[in-house]
Protein backbone atom coordinates (compact mmCIF):
# COMPACT_ATOMS: atom_id res chain seq x y z
CA UNK A 1 0.00 0.00 0.00
CA UNK A 2 1.24 3.54 -1.03
CA UNK A 3 1.53 6.33 1.91
CA UNK A 4 1.46 9.80 2.58
CA UNK A 5 3.43 12.42 4.15
CA UNK A 6 0.89 14.66 5.70
CA UNK A 7 3.40 17.75 7.70
CA UNK A 8 0.91 19.54 10.14
CA UNK A 9 2.38 22.59 11.00
CA UNK A 10 2.15 24.22 14.71
CA UNK A 11 4.01 25.65 17.50
CA UNK A 12 5.77 24.35 20.63
CA UNK A 13 3.20 25.26 22.64
CA UNK A 14 0.94 23.63 20.69
CA UNK A 15 2.48 20.43 19.83
CA UNK A 16 1.32 18.16 23.11
CA UNK A 17 -2.48 19.38 22.20
CA UNK A 18 -2.71 18.34 18.67
CA UNK A 19 -0.91 15.26 19.57
CA UNK A 20 -3.94 14.24 21.98
CA UNK A 21 -6.62 15.53 19.41
CA UNK A 22 -4.62 13.42 16.44
CA UNK A 23 -4.53 9.75 18.83
CA UNK A 24 -8.56 10.81 19.65
CA UNK A 25 -9.63 10.60 15.77
CA UNK A 26 -6.95 7.31 15.76
CA UNK A 27 -3.61 8.24 14.66
CA UNK A 28 -1.17 6.73 17.03
CA UNK A 29 2.07 7.06 15.42
CA UNK A 30 3.56 10.73 14.33
CA UNK A 31 7.21 12.23 14.40
CA UNK A 32 7.53 15.94 15.77
CA UNK A 33 10.16 18.62 14.47
CA UNK A 34 10.57 21.38 16.73
CA UNK A 35 13.03 23.75 16.85
CA UNK A 36 13.07 24.81 20.26
CA UNK A 37 13.99 20.98 21.21
CA UNK A 38 16.83 21.00 19.07
CA UNK A 39 18.27 24.17 20.14
CA UNK A 40 17.49 22.95 24.31
CA UNK A 41 19.61 20.25 22.62
CA UNK A 42 22.76 21.78 20.98
CA UNK A 43 22.73 23.98 24.26
CA UNK A 44 22.90 20.92 26.57
CA UNK A 45 24.69 18.40 24.90
CA UNK A 46 27.71 17.14 26.20
CA UNK A 47 31.66 16.47 25.17
CA UNK A 48 30.81 13.63 22.95
CA UNK A 49 29.33 15.35 20.35
CA UNK A 50 32.52 16.55 17.71
CA UNK A 51 30.20 16.82 14.52
CA UNK A 52 26.60 17.39 13.97
CA UNK A 53 25.25 16.14 10.02
CA UNK A 54 23.85 19.21 8.21
CA UNK A 55 20.32 17.73 8.07
CA UNK A 56 20.26 18.11 12.06
CA UNK A 57 21.78 21.21 12.12
CA UNK A 58 18.70 22.59 9.65
CA UNK A 59 16.12 21.49 12.82
CA UNK A 60 17.64 24.59 14.63
CA UNK A 61 15.65 26.87 12.09
CA UNK A 62 12.80 24.82 11.02
CA UNK A 63 9.15 25.49 11.44
CA UNK A 64 7.54 22.87 14.31
CA UNK A 65 5.79 20.16 12.40
CA UNK A 66 4.36 17.35 13.30
CA UNK A 67 3.99 14.24 10.77
CA UNK A 68 1.77 11.63 10.09
CA UNK A 69 1.13 8.87 7.75
CA UNK A 70 -1.73 8.42 5.86
CA UNK A 71 -2.98 5.12 3.82
CA UNK A 72 -3.60 6.25 -0.05
CA UNK A 73 -7.37 4.69 0.17
CA UNK A 74 -11.09 5.68 1.21
CA UNK A 75 -9.70 5.42 4.91
CA UNK A 76 -6.93 7.73 4.50
CA UNK A 77 -9.02 10.18 2.70
CA UNK A 78 -11.44 9.68 5.54
CA UNK A 79 -8.73 10.87 8.50
CA UNK A 80 -7.42 13.56 6.26
CA UNK A 81 -10.38 15.22 6.16
CA UNK A 82 -10.40 14.64 9.69
CA UNK A 83 -7.35 16.50 10.69
CA UNK A 84 -8.44 19.20 8.59
CA UNK A 85 -11.36 19.62 10.74
CA UNK A 86 -9.93 19.82 14.11
CA UNK A 87 -7.86 22.33 12.82
CA UNK A 88 -10.46 24.02 11.90
CA UNK A 89 -11.39 23.52 15.72
CA UNK A 90 -8.26 24.01 16.91
CA UNK A 91 -8.12 27.71 14.66
CA UNK A 92 -11.66 28.89 16.35
CA UNK A 93 -10.09 28.30 20.04
CA UNK A 94 -6.84 29.62 19.39
CA UNK A 95 -7.88 33.11 19.28
CA UNK A 96 -4.36 34.37 19.86
CA UNK A 97 -2.32 32.26 17.65
CA UNK A 98 -0.33 30.36 20.59
CA UNK A 99 -0.48 27.38 18.18
CA UNK A 100 0.51 28.47 14.79
CA UNK A 101 -0.43 28.22 11.60
CA UNK A 102 -1.98 25.21 12.18
CA UNK A 103 -1.97 23.78 8.25
CA UNK A 104 -1.93 20.27 6.70
CA UNK A 105 0.41 20.12 3.42
CA UNK A 106 0.88 16.86 1.58
CA UNK A 107 4.64 15.86 0.93
CA UNK A 108 5.45 14.95 -2.61
CA UNK A 109 1.85 14.69 -3.58
CA UNK A 110 -0.79 17.40 -5.55
CA UNK A 111 -4.25 17.60 -3.72
CA UNK A 112 -6.08 16.90 -6.65
CA UNK A 113 -3.59 13.92 -7.43
CA UNK A 114 -4.03 12.53 -3.90
CA UNK A 115 -8.11 13.42 -4.21
CA UNK A 116 -8.08 11.16 -7.20
CA UNK A 117 -6.00 8.20 -6.21
CA UNK A 118 -8.01 7.17 -3.68
CA UNK A 119 -11.00 6.98 -5.39
CA UNK A 120 -10.47 3.61 -6.92
CA UNK A 121 -11.31 2.16 -3.67
CA UNK A 122 -14.43 3.38 -2.83
CA UNK A 123 -17.31 1.56 -3.73
CA UNK A 124 -21.07 0.53 -3.12
CA UNK A 125 -21.56 -0.15 0.67
CA UNK A 126 -24.01 -1.66 1.97
CA UNK A 127 -25.27 -0.35 5.57
CA UNK A 128 -27.86 -1.65 7.77
CA UNK A 129 -31.27 -3.58 6.37
CA UNK A 130 -31.85 -0.46 3.92
CA UNK A 131 -29.13 1.72 2.60
CA UNK A 132 -26.36 1.58 0.33
CA UNK A 133 -23.88 4.63 0.11
CA UNK A 134 -22.44 5.23 -3.21
CA UNK A 135 -19.78 7.35 -4.85
CA UNK A 136 -21.23 9.67 -7.79
CA UNK A 137 -19.30 8.00 -10.35
CA UNK A 138 -20.10 4.60 -9.39
CA UNK A 139 -23.21 2.65 -10.76
CA UNK A 140 -25.19 0.78 -8.36
CA UNK A 141 -27.03 -2.30 -9.38
CA UNK A 142 -30.30 -1.94 -6.79
CA UNK A 143 -32.48 -4.73 -7.69
CA UNK A 144 -32.01 -5.54 -3.87
CA UNK A 145 -34.03 -2.33 -3.70
CA UNK A 146 -31.82 -0.67 -0.60
CA UNK A 147 -32.12 3.15 -0.60
CA UNK A 148 -29.16 4.61 -2.49
CA UNK A 149 -27.50 7.28 -0.67
CA UNK A 150 -25.18 9.44 -3.14
CA UNK A 151 -22.13 11.17 -1.47
CA UNK A 152 -19.15 13.06 -3.21
CA UNK A 153 -17.02 13.66 -0.19
CA UNK A 154 -14.93 15.92 -1.90
CA UNK A 155 -12.64 17.06 1.19
CA UNK A 156 -15.05 16.39 3.43
CA UNK A 157 -15.35 13.50 6.12
CA UNK A 158 -17.69 10.85 5.37
CA UNK A 159 -18.09 8.24 3.27
CA UNK A 160 -19.63 5.65 4.89
CA UNK A 161 -16.30 3.02 5.26
CA UNK A 162 -15.32 4.29 8.26
CA UNK A 163 -16.81 2.61 11.07
CA UNK A 164 -17.56 6.09 12.86
CA UNK A 165 -20.09 6.84 10.34
CA UNK A 166 -21.25 3.35 9.80
CA UNK A 167 -22.60 2.76 13.33
CA UNK A 168 -23.91 6.09 13.18
CA UNK A 169 -25.90 5.32 9.89
CA UNK A 170 -27.12 1.88 11.61
CA UNK A 171 -28.42 3.55 14.87
CA UNK A 172 -29.88 5.89 12.48
CA UNK A 173 -31.61 3.41 10.92
CA UNK A 174 -33.40 2.02 13.70
CA UNK A 175 -34.86 5.13 15.30
CA UNK A 176 -35.71 7.70 12.59
CA UNK A 177 -39.42 8.51 11.69
CA UNK A 178 -41.83 9.61 9.25
CA UNK A 179 -41.66 13.52 9.94
CA UNK A 180 -38.43 13.70 11.85
CA UNK A 181 -36.33 17.09 12.17
CA UNK A 182 -32.36 16.38 12.71
CA UNK A 183 -29.86 18.68 13.59
CA UNK A 184 -26.47 17.19 12.20
CA UNK A 185 -23.71 18.96 14.24
CA UNK A 186 -20.11 18.53 12.65
CA UNK A 187 -22.18 17.23 9.02
CA UNK A 188 -18.79 16.77 6.82
CA UNK A 189 -20.15 15.60 3.83
CA UNK A 190 -23.96 15.61 5.19
CA UNK A 191 -23.59 12.09 4.98
CA UNK A 192 -25.61 11.25 8.28
CA UNK A 193 -28.41 14.13 8.13
CA UNK A 194 -28.84 12.99 4.35
CA UNK A 195 -29.32 9.32 5.60
CA UNK A 196 -31.72 10.37 7.75
CA UNK A 197 -34.28 12.20 5.47
CA UNK A 198 -33.48 8.98 3.23
CA UNK A 199 -34.88 6.81 5.94
CA UNK A 200 -37.91 9.23 6.25
CA UNK A 201 -37.10 12.59 8.20
CA UNK A 202 -38.86 15.79 7.48
CA UNK A 203 -36.22 18.16 7.04
CA UNK A 204 -32.69 18.75 8.43
CA UNK A 205 -30.05 21.21 9.61
CA UNK A 206 -26.85 20.96 8.78
CA UNK A 207 -23.08 22.41 10.63
CA UNK A 208 -20.05 22.22 10.05
CA UNK A 209 -17.49 24.29 11.50
CA UNK A 210 -15.46 23.82 7.97
CA UNK A 211 -17.30 26.22 5.18
CA UNK A 212 -16.37 23.82 2.52
CA UNK A 213 -17.67 20.71 4.38
CA UNK A 214 -21.28 22.82 4.31
CA UNK A 215 -20.94 23.78 1.25
CA UNK A 216 -20.26 19.85 0.23
CA UNK A 217 -23.17 18.68 2.23
CA UNK A 218 -25.64 21.34 0.17
CA UNK A 219 -24.37 19.53 -2.89
CA UNK A 220 -24.68 15.92 -1.90
CA UNK A 221 -28.08 16.72 -0.48
CA UNK A 222 -29.04 18.08 -4.06
CA UNK A 223 -27.46 14.73 -5.81
CA UNK A 224 -30.34 12.61 -3.83
CA UNK A 225 -32.91 14.82 -4.79
CA UNK A 226 -33.70 16.70 -1.60
CA UNK A 227 -35.38 19.98 -2.05
CA UNK A 228 -33.81 23.07 -0.52
CA UNK A 229 -35.97 24.07 1.71
CA UNK A 230 -35.60 20.36 3.65
CA UNK A 231 -31.95 20.83 4.05
CA UNK A 232 -30.23 23.97 5.81
CA UNK A 233 -26.65 24.04 6.05
CA UNK A 234 -24.51 26.73 8.28
CA UNK A 235 -20.47 27.08 9.15
CA UNK A 236 -19.15 28.02 12.32
CA UNK A 237 -18.86 27.54 15.90
CA UNK A 238 -21.47 26.63 17.78
CA UNK A 239 -19.45 26.92 20.52
CA UNK A 240 -18.21 30.43 20.12
CA UNK A 241 -20.34 31.98 17.98
CA UNK A 242 -24.07 32.64 19.80
CA UNK A 243 -25.50 34.28 16.68
CA UNK A 244 -24.79 30.94 14.52
CA UNK A 245 -26.08 28.88 18.10
CA UNK A 246 -29.83 30.98 18.24
CA UNK A 247 -30.17 30.79 14.25
CA UNK A 248 -30.60 26.97 14.27
CA UNK A 249 -32.34 26.95 18.27
CA UNK A 250 -35.41 24.89 17.44
CA UNK A 251 -36.47 21.98 19.05
CA UNK A 252 -34.84 18.98 17.18
CA UNK A 253 -36.37 15.26 17.37
CA UNK A 254 -33.23 13.56 16.29
CA UNK A 255 -29.17 14.91 16.94
CA UNK A 256 -26.27 13.42 15.22
CA UNK A 257 -22.98 14.45 16.44
CA UNK A 258 -19.80 12.42 14.90
CA UNK A 259 -16.89 14.81 15.76
CA UNK A 260 -14.32 14.07 18.67
CA UNK A 261 -14.19 13.23 22.49
CA UNK A 262 -13.23 16.68 23.74
CA UNK A 263 -15.62 18.42 21.31
CA UNK A 264 -18.18 16.22 22.09
CA UNK A 265 -18.08 16.74 25.85
CA UNK A 266 -17.72 20.57 25.22
CA UNK A 267 -21.16 20.36 23.28
CA UNK A 268 -23.00 18.60 26.15
CA UNK A 269 -25.31 21.17 27.37
CA UNK A 270 -26.19 22.80 23.28
CA UNK A 271 -27.23 18.85 22.97
CA UNK A 272 -29.70 19.82 26.19
CA UNK A 273 -30.74 22.92 24.42
CA UNK A 274 -31.37 21.37 20.73
CA UNK A 275 -32.84 18.07 22.15
CA UNK A 276 -36.70 17.63 21.84
CA UNK A 277 -38.32 15.97 25.26
CA UNK A 278 -38.15 11.64 24.10
CA UNK A 279 -35.85 13.10 21.51
CA UNK A 280 -32.88 10.57 20.56
CA UNK A 281 -28.88 11.93 20.38
CA UNK A 282 -26.25 9.91 18.37
CA UNK A 283 -22.62 10.73 19.22
CA UNK A 284 -19.85 8.79 17.66
CA UNK A 285 -16.20 9.49 15.99
CA UNK A 286 -15.15 8.02 19.97
CA UNK A 287 -11.82 6.38 20.19
CA UNK A 288 -12.93 3.31 22.80
CA UNK A 289 -9.91 4.12 25.40
CA UNK A 290 -12.46 7.24 25.72
CA UNK A 291 -15.71 6.31 25.49
CA UNK A 292 -16.90 6.58 29.31
CA UNK A 293 -15.70 9.59 30.00
CA UNK A 294 -17.55 10.82 26.84
CA UNK A 295 -20.68 9.27 27.77
CA UNK A 296 -20.59 10.06 31.12
CA UNK A 297 -20.19 13.48 30.59
CA UNK A 298 -23.57 13.43 28.31
CA UNK A 299 -25.29 11.37 30.89
CA UNK A 300 -24.53 13.91 33.67
CA UNK A 301 -26.39 16.52 31.51
CA UNK A 302 -29.57 14.25 32.26
CA UNK A 303 -29.42 12.25 28.84
CA UNK A 304 -30.19 8.44 29.05
CA UNK A 305 -27.88 6.29 27.85
CA UNK A 306 -29.79 3.52 25.50
CA UNK A 307 -26.87 1.46 23.26
CA UNK A 308 -23.50 1.75 22.43
CA UNK A 309 -21.85 -0.24 19.82
CA UNK A 310 -18.06 -0.61 19.31
CA UNK A 311 -16.15 -1.69 16.32
CA UNK A 312 -12.32 -1.90 16.05
CA UNK A 313 -11.64 0.50 18.58
CA UNK A 314 -14.42 3.33 17.57
CA UNK A 315 -17.85 3.89 19.51
CA UNK A 316 -21.01 5.07 19.37
CA UNK A 317 -23.82 5.40 21.28
CA UNK A 318 -28.09 6.16 21.37
CA UNK A 319 -29.49 8.71 24.31
CA UNK A 320 -32.73 10.01 24.75
CA UNK A 321 -33.58 12.48 26.87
Amino acid sequence: MEWTEVNIYTSTAGIELLCAKLMDIGIKGFVIRDAEDFSEFLENKNGQWDYIDDDLMGLASCETCVTVYLPGNEQGADMLSMIRSLLSQMKAEDREGAYGRLEAELSSIREEDWANNWKQYFKPLKIGDTLVVKPSWEEYDDLDERIVLEIDPASSFGTGQHHTTRLCLEILEGCVKEGDRVLDLGCGSGILSIGAILLGAERAVAVDIDQNAAATAAENAQKNHIPAEDYETHFGNILTDESLASQIDAKYDIITANIVADVLIAMKEHFVRYIKDGGYLIVSGIIEERMEEVLSAIESCGFTRLDVNIKEGWAAALFTK
